[in-house]
């Protein structure tokens, strides 16, 4: 698949297979990590698939990689732009300085500073953005057409979804009789991926996605059966904090997500906090979402089943890590 193939709105494994073989050397092969003393606190094989070891922090560099690199040469040389709630715009921003080329992304006020510093610091262009998510694309889309730039889109565009489906390649290569795999549900490019990856090669490995019950989108939109946007709400996982069910996403998760779990906020924390003290990983709330479901009982497991959690990324605030681990005992 490539760019024009405008007609396509999700990713096949074949799309998926290609952009591992595109990516692959770029990137970081993150282990797969197994984690016997959070075992004892859920009650299964644990496994972690730890994205906060990528190269720029988190998974987002495998989308924007594989959607970049399938871009014609004279497209990529005009400049490229996205929105983000700061991993996205990192792992755009890593490829566009990788290829020589202009980057600009849009974020919102509420971007954690590091994510803007960082970004900022691979070379990107930045405007803080201070309106809703509608509102901020529109200007993004405004900002392509002005300039000629190509939109890079971080959960819609299908090229994206399959460089984010490569992790799920690994995963059933490192661990073969994998049973369930647990992801971190905000715009819904990674699940997409992951699970085209894993149903269309082995259907039986159950797919979970875990979204923070302040922003409850997809959940909704199930039970309603039907894309439902809902009010903005604050959560600590910023990464996940999305109001509005992805256009492209969508249909996907419906035909191959199995079950969609909400997650407290304080769940989210214990799932941090867990990490570090069992794992010795620090990763941010989005990351921390599926430890933090298997904590609270809201995924229904057996002893020997075993369960890979991916930890999407670990691009935080230090003062806002340390006031999650204050009361830690070291």
């Amino acid at each position: 698949m490539n760019q024009q193939d405008s007609h396509r709105n999700s990713p096949t494994i074949e799309d998926i297979r290609e952009a591992r073989k595109r990516i692959e050397p770029y990137i970081r092969r993150t282990p797969l990590l197994r984690a016997e003393r959070i075992e004892k606190a859920v009650g299964c094989q644990v496994y972690l698939k730890p994205e906060t070891l990528q190269v720029t922090g988190a998974f987002k560099i495998r989308g924007a990689l594989n959607a970049v690199l399938s871009l014609p040469k004279e497209k990529i040389a005009k400049g490229l732009i996205s929105s983000s709630s700061g991993n996205h715009a990192q792992g755009l921003s890593y490829v566009a300085r990788m290829l020589g080329t202009k980057v600009l992304l849009v974020l919102p006020t509420t971007t954690a500073k590091l994510k803007v510093e960082n970004t900022k610091a691979l070379g990107a262009e930045v405007i803080l953005f201070d309106g809703d998510n509608a509102a901020r694309w529109k200007r993004v889309y405004e900002i392509a057409e002005e300039n000629g730039y190509t939109v890079v889109h971080g959960f819609e565009d299908p090229m994206v979804m399959a460089g984010q489906g490569t992790m799920a390649c690994e995963i059933l290569e490192d661990l073969e009789d994998v049973d369930t795999v647990i992801v971190p549900l905000g715009g819904g490019g990674l699940i997409s991926g992951v699970a085209t990856a894993i149903k269309e090669t082995n259907p039986r490995v159950r797919v979970i996605g875990v979204e923070p019950a302040l922003t409850p989108k997809y959940y909704q939109s199930r039970i309603n059966k039907e894309p439902t946007s809902l009010p903005l709400r604050d959560t600590i996982a910023d990464g996940l904090r999305i109001s509005v069910p992805g256009r492209n996403p969508y249909p996907i998760i419906e035909k191959y997500v199995d079950e969609i779990v909400l997650v407290d906020d304080e769940h989210i924390i214990q799932g941090m906090r867990s990490l570090a003290v069992d794992a010795k990983l620090i990763a941010e709330p989005a990351a921390s979402i599926g430890i933090g479901a298997l904590l609270a009982g809201s995924i229904a497991v057996r002893p020997d089943e075993k369960v890979c959690v991916i930890l999407t990324g670990g691009n935080w605030e230090l003062d806002a890590l340390a006031d999650v681990y204050k009361s830690v005992p070291v």
